[in-house]
């Protein structure tokens, strides 16, 4: 039996004025975005901005539908945007703002399972990082490697077999 660990650090602000002007731009585009979400089952409306290369911001917002789970969250909605509307441009930076009937959430929020994987796909296709900044009001999250936060996660390399 061999014991193995997995970690990854990030950087935490108290506020948006001690971001890179960039980040803080991004952050507030995914904020504006998140006013925009449709969702009236869950009152949660996640917005979220996307930095490509070229240096376009997509945006993207969580859509929520009556049938569940026929939603979709901010994050892959800016992903297909981008990947729809600017194919080859590859993202950068990717902010994420969730709100409530209170405003900007206390804590950041971190994509869910799904956004994961979507995430992690786009850094594995273009075999470069996607920074993640997560907006709360308490405090700000940046994680350098998307990637990080879906540790032994699966790809095209999983699909490969080994012939016998």
């Amino acid at each position: 039996m061999h014991e193995k660990s997995i970690s990854f650090k990030w950087e935490e602000y108290d506020s948006p004025d001690e971001l890179a002007p960039d980040d803080n731009s991004l952050l507030e585009q995914a904020t504006r975005a998140a006013m925009n979400a449709y969702a009236p089952y869950s009152g949660f409306r996640v917005g979220a901005a996307l930095k490509l290369e070229s240096g376009i911001v997509v945006t993207g917002t969580n859509v929520e539908n009556a049938a569940f789970p026929s939603g979709i969250c901010a994050e892959r909605n800016a992903l297909a945007n981008a990947s729809a509307n600017y194919p080859g441009d590859r993202p950068v930076a990717l902010a994420i703002t969730a709100l409530t009937k209170d405003g900007i959430t206390g804590e950041p929020v971190s994509p869910c399972g799904n956004c994961r994987q979507v995430i992690a796909e786009e850094e594995y296709r273009y075999g470069k990082s996607i920074r993640l900044i997560l907006g709360g009001k308490n405090n700000i999250r940046i994680i350098e490697n998307a990637g990080d936060l879906l540790p032994l996660q699966f790809n095209s390399d999983s699909l490969k077999i080994t012939p016998r």
